[in-house]
């Protein structure tokens, strides 16, 4: 959330800000109803303070013995008057509340403008160690490529028709094998964040309160893209961002142990409600998919370092499984309703030819303050230092639906098997499948 200040303060900032993002424009209805606002509170102090003189010479008034009906009178048209106000008033809060919650973050000036993703900037890839098979000239293979679909259906390990059977389409079910690959790159990934990065372990719940939801961004904004449990008004989590950042909602942290860094595993859930026409078979876009999320807050001054530092860390999953990735820098057309700035990670799936071989497996954000401001999470940098609003981050690490898509298309061999990287055999206790 915006500053109700810096809005009333930088207009033409924040409605630049929704119209490069493609959002809807509030500014001027924000503008309108927080003039009102203000008058009302005006009008109604000013109320307020005639109801307190005249309340004292009531008093004197009674205690020399005079006459004080006529003062008593108007003050009770003062009183009705002013509870009509204050009404009124709580009326235009929430409303402006509203309206503030539609209102997205302001890109950082570094970030590229642009419509959509077309206006992306290539920041850097990398294409592997060269102890896997190079795709980047398919010409040059002597066998025919297999989608991660084929594949998973001849090695008996992804069965995307039962689980159609037993959910509906885009959920996947994960058999033998591919169920413990999918459980050992979560292990993996997991174990590299705590151990070589510095992350601390949560495990969070995988249903939240809508007050969580609104928190991070989600709400209201993309309610028709989430699951929603109707009789207890809970989300089964879209990301496990929203339970873990919620973690110190409504609290102050202290400066020296910020950064605060946590990781976490969870499924994730989404409809998807807007997806319909765009690619969807296997696990190109399901509504449930696994995925390790990392959360940082830091303190305002390094929260850009620390989002270089996330990028990286995201980046060292895929270097670590031998897996030719890119890094992208959104535009601001293609930036999400809540960051400031985004990387995305895209994995190379050799047989996504409708793609371009390129599929994202990470986004890593920067909020600023946005979220903090809609969570109340602050941090005092002193005892005597007045209360600010930490930065918050976070970065997928990673997605391991588009994970696998890449590993089983880079990891085949000419004989329909695949290979599993080095770094899961420990994990998963064998290193082929087929």
């Amino acid at each position: 959330m915006l500053d109700l200040r810096f809005i009333r303060e930088n207009p033409e900032i924040v409605r630049k800000a929704a119209r490069n993002k493609g959002e809807a424009d509030h500014t001027d209805e924000i503008l309108r109803i927080d003039e009102e606002r203000r008058k009302l509170i005006q009008k109604g102090e000013s109320l307020k303070n005639r109801r307190n003189v005249v309340s004292d010479e009531i008093g004197r008034m009674k205690k020399a013995g005079q006459n004080a009906d006529a003062l008593i009178a108007e003050m009770k048209k003062v009183a009705d008057e002013i509870k009509e106000m204050d009404d009124k008033l709580l009326k235009i809060e929430d409303d402006l509340q509203q309206l503030l919650l539609l209102v997205p973050n302001i890109p950082h000036p570094t970030v590229p403008i642009g419509e959509d993703p077309s206006r992306n900037v290539e920041v850097r890839r990398w294409a592997g160690d060269g102890s896997i098979i190079s795709f980047t000239d398919k010409k040059a293979l002597d066998f025919e490529l297999k989608d991660h679909l084929t594949l998973g259906k001849k090695l008996g390990i992804l069965d995307f028709e039962r689980a159609a059977k037993i959910s509906g389409s885009a959920f996947p079910l994960y058999l033998g094998k591919g169920a413990t690959l999918e459980r050992a790159l979560l292990n993996f990934m997991l174990d590299l964040h705590l151990h070589k990065h510095g992350y601390k372990e949560v495990f969070p719940p995988f249903l939240v309160n809508r007050t969580s939801m609104t928190a991070t961004g989600q709400l209201p904004k993309l309610e028709e893209d989430m699951y929603n449990i109707g009789s207890d008004d809970l989300f089964p989590i879209p990301t496990a961002e929203v339970p873990v950042t919620n973690i110190h909602r409504g609290e102050v942290l202290r400066y020296e142990d910020l950064p605060i860094k946590y990781v976490a595993y969870s499924a994730c859930f989404r409809r998807e409600a807007g997806s319909y026409g765009k690619e969807t078979k296997g696990f190109l876009r399901v509504h449930q998919f696994n995925k390790v999320e990392m959360v940082k807050f830091v303190a305002p001054e390094s929260s850009y370092d620390e989002l270089e530092l996330l990028v990286r860390d995201a980046e060292d999953v895929l270097k670590a499984l031998n897996i030719p990735y890119r890094v992208v820098e959104l535009c601001t057309g293609d930036l999400s309703f809540s960051a400031t700035k985004c990387y995305d990670i895209d994995v190379y799936a050799p047989a996504e030819e409708a793609r371009g071989g390129w599929l994202e497996a990470s986004s890593c954000s920067n909020f600023e303050d946005f979220q903090a401001r809609r969570a109340n999470i602050r941090f005092r940098r002193d005892p005597r230092s007045k209360l600010e609003y930490v930065h918050t981050l976070n970065g997928s690490g990673l997605a391991t639906s588009r994970l696998m898509v890449a590993l089983l298309e880079n990891y085949q061999t000419p004989e329909g098997k695949v290979i599993v990287p080095k770094v899961l055999h420990k994990y998963t206790g064998f290193e082929v499948i087929g």
